[in-house]
């Protein structure tokens, strides 16, 4: 009988990767927290009606990619494909957006039915931020200088590249859009089938084409920011002054675009050339206009998100870059007395020394083999206990990072004060 494999797209990520994982995770929690974000744990599956009517239903997302079923009672239910749409349908049902001001993050896995590629999977995990209450420029400058310190911690900040643009008001894209159509209804040889289609449902997103065959004919196109009011101006102008005058590097690339209406004024990407096709690490924008499109009242909001698998892939080229061990001490054990005082004094170690990461063996073997064990684990110290050591009340210890250490033998009250002064 064949083995079950896990689904195509939907990969497992194991132990050796993990560590990895938890550093970048715990590296986004503490600049999270230092900028005052609190958390939000959403369901991973909502009603199809909430992405039909945030993304639109005329949308590839909806249309080809969402995972979507009946479920008993009938009801049609979706795995999330992002977090946007889950995250402001529990602040409107919960009442949170009322006269408050809100900075929020989640994380979790999201799902789409996607060509797998690398960094691009059918279930993939996301930190996502969402703000809301907050018209001001000020919030976008901070969500840019947030993201810009994060990659500073994580050590990857030379190696990506901050993008923005501004989308305008609703209206303001109105008139654009116009011009824009009336640009490549001049140029139809030029457009590919994708461009076709879009000419008609999203015409700003034909600006983002992968397509180089295109690349002349979107040069040439109308621009955006042409028509742009004062309003849209100034506040994207203060952006730039924050960030000049922080020292964030941006550049304004203003072919990027969104393919949802409801976004307005600021978007943004983080980019890297480290990971071919798959250069976007962080994107985000202002999504004022989706609050009413859900049915609350007119409201501020400003959010990105960042997918882990991608962010991951760029840590794994840096050189120096230092995870925790799993474990940080090793217990030996050979023979029946040697494993019942060793329970006992792994126990003792994790009450006295509650950080400390202790892996006893329990699978037996010989002593060489469990050295071999000691050392793969990636502990600092084997501690070494026989019915030798245990008839004399002491227990031996070897540093396993230190070619030059001798193995030392040490009375049991005195290995956990040894240990702490060891870390």
């Amino acid at each position: 009988m064949a083995n079950i494999q896990a689904i195509r797209g939907m990969h497992d990520i194991l132990p050796d990767q993990t560590p990895l994982w938890q550093y970048a995770e715990k590296i986004i929690r503490e600049v999270l927290s230092n900028y005052g974000y609190s958390e939000i744990r959403l369901p991973a599956v909502e009603k199809t009606e909430l992405f039909k009517r945030s993304i639109g239903e005329v949308t590839d997302i909806v249309e080809k990619e969402m995972y979507t079923f009946d479920d008993r009672n009938g009801d049609s239910l979706t795995l999330r494909p992002e977090g946007t749409a889950g995250c402001l349908r529990a602040c409107l049902e919960h009442g949170l957006l009322h006269n408050q001001v809100h900075r929020l993050w989640y994380y979790g896995a999201m799902y789409r039915h996607e060509r797998p590629q690398k960094g691009r999977y059918r279930q993939f995990f996301q930190f996502g931020v969402e703000t809301y209450g907050m018209a001001s420029a000020d919030i976008d400058a901070e969500l840019l200088l947030l993201t810009d310190r994060l990659w500073k911690r994580l050590g990857i900040r030379e190696k990506v590249r901050l993008q923005l643009n501004s989308l305008g008001t609703i209206a303001e894209r109105l008139v654009y859009r116009e011009a824009l159509v009336a640009y490549f209804e001049q140029h139809l040889e030029a457009l590919d089938e994708d461009s076709l289609r879009r000419l008609k449902s999203n015409p700003l997103r034909i600006l983002d084409t992968k397509n180089p065959a295109m690349k002349d004919v979107v040069a040439n196109a109308p621009e955006l920011m042409d028509y742009l009011g004062d309003d849209s101006r100034q506040h994207f102008q203060t952006i730039l002054d924050t960030l000049t005058d922080l020292g964030v590097s941006y550049e304004i690339n203003t072919r990027l675009v969104r393919g949802l209406d409801y976004y307005s004024k600021t978007v943004f990407e983080w980019v890297t050339d480290e990971l071919g096709s798959q250069g976007t690490i962080c994107a985000g924008g202002r999504y004022d206009g989706l609050i009413e499109q859900l049915g609350g009242k007119e409201n501020s909001a400003i959010g990105f998100a960042m997918g882990m698998e991608r962010l991951v892939l760029l840590l794994e080229t840096l050189d120096d870059i230092q995870v925790e061990n799993a474990v940080d001490v090793y217990l030996i054990r050979v023979g029946e007395q040697a494993e019942k005082v060793g329970l006992r004094l792994a126990e003792q170690l994790r009450t006295e020394l509650p950080t400390l990461k202790c892996q006893v063996d329990c699978a037996g073997g010989s002593m060489k083999s469990q050295f071999k064990k000691a050392d793969k684990s990636g502990a600092t110290v084997a501690l070494i206990l026989g019915e030798n050591e245990v008839a004399r009340g002491e227990i031996g210890v070897k540093l396993l990072r230190d070619e030059k250490s001798e193995q030392q033998n040490l009375a049991m009250s005195e290995v956990i004060e040894f240990l702490r002064q060891s870390r």
